[in-house]
């Protein structure tokens, strides 16, 4: 059902899913851990967010001088824009001498926390102060691409319909970021290839599970990842692993032990299906699971490629071993056969097509 979720939430583009408070706070935790300067100074932009009821803003507007921030700057997004209209404005709005019945609608805000407004001797939450912005608040506007090139880091849980589009639009002006997206994007080609080469990596922590919906109550998503190209210790621990012969007599999964690797009919690699299966001693190519990711290491391993048969084509990074032909041959001798997915033969000699595969090699 989670998943089901994320592809309803992507085809309808209802994107209006609100992090929670402590989801938050323990991912940002994490980086503190690492570098507790890492936030020092610098203006922090939360776009597609929602000011009033972001926990985004909230966390790093209390925490804006226990981090040390220069600046802090957040966007909404106007309600007439959104998918789901069912809204109404805030007493933090309506009682503000700013507001404006119409452009409350039509336009969006920006919240900037920079300086005690209030003369109480600490900025926090309540020296935000908002104003409307001439648009309605899209990222892709130039109102908002002015505060993107202003940042230094960008940090924030866009649209899942457009993360994609939203990569690239951080990317163009190579700033540092800490994003959400589902899982899913990790294979799209407008992402793997910096994951590949450890341009991006994922975050501390998975995503969350459950998000808060702006009706209220809470959505169960699942799958989902922070995506950031901030440093962070997790990252730089490498895997415990057991050598190959050690895999072969202790391992506790049943399609290794007393049995070892089998090896692709499509690739010279070898097929590893369980993170803590992977031999810590074998120089070739590997194929893991996707989820390997959360325990990457880039000084224990480096990314070949990747295989899903999908949305990056036949395999990224590498060239299969198997002519056209010889794909077509094995499709007709057995319908399992898919090109563009890493493909083996089991003990039984049943064709065993593989979900997608991400290809890694110890650092040599």
């Amino acid at each position: 059902m989670t998943n089901q979720n994320l592809s309803k939430a992507k085809k309808e583009k209802n994107d209006e899913f609100y992090t929670q408070y402590p989801d938050i706070q323990k991912e940002i935790n994490a980086y503190l851990e690492y570098n507790p300067n890492v936030f020092r100074g610098k203006t922090i932009l939360l776009p597609c967010d929602d000011p009033e009821w972001s926990n985004f803003t909230k966390f790093f507007a209390q925490n804006f001088e226990n981090f040390g921030l220069k600046k802090l700057i957040s966007t909404s997004y106007a309600v007439e824009s959104k998918k789901i209209k069912q809204w109404e404005p805030t007493i933090f709005e309506t009682e503000n001498p700013n507001y404006d019945a119409d452009k409350s609608r039509t336009n969006g805000k920006i919240f900037v926390l920079d300086h005690d407004t209030n003369q109480n001797g600490i900025i926090d939450i309540d020296d935000l102060e908002w104003k409307y912005l001439e648009g309605d608040g899209d990222f892709r506007s130039d109102e908002v691409k002015k505060l993107r090139d202003e940042a230094d880091i960008i940090i924030t849980n866009p649209p899942f319909s457009l993360f994609r589009e939203f990569l690239a639009w951080i990317m163009e002006a190579g700033k540092q970021f800490l994003i959400i997206g589902n899982v899913n994007a990790i294979s799209y080609k407008e992402v793997f290839p910096y994951i590949k080469d450890n341009i991006i990596w994922l975050g501390v922590n998975s995503g969350a599970k459950e998000y808060l919906k702006p009706q209220g109550g809470f959505k169960k998503m699942g799958n989902t990842y922070w995506f950031t190209n901030i440093d962070h210790g997790r990252r730089h621990n490498p895997l415990p692993l057991m050598t190959m012969e050690d895999n072969f007599k202790y391992s506790k999964h049943k399609e290794v032990k007393g049995i070892g690797y089998i090896k692709y009919i499509n690739y010279d690699a070898i097929e590893v299906s369980y993170t803590d299966a992977i031999p810590s001693d074998y120089t070739g190519i590997m194929g893991v699971p996707i989820s390997w990711l959360d325990k990457y290491c880039p000084e224990q391993f480096d990314i070949v490629g990747m295989a899903n048969g999908g949305d990056l084509g036949v395999f990224y990074g590498v060239s299969s071993n198997l002519s056209n032909e010889d794909c077509k041959k094995l499709f007709q001798e057995d319908k399992g056969f898919r090109k563009g997915k890493l493909c083996y033969r089991d003990s039984n000699n049943k064709l065993i097509s593989c979900f997608a595969k991400i290809l890694i090699r110890k650092k040599l």
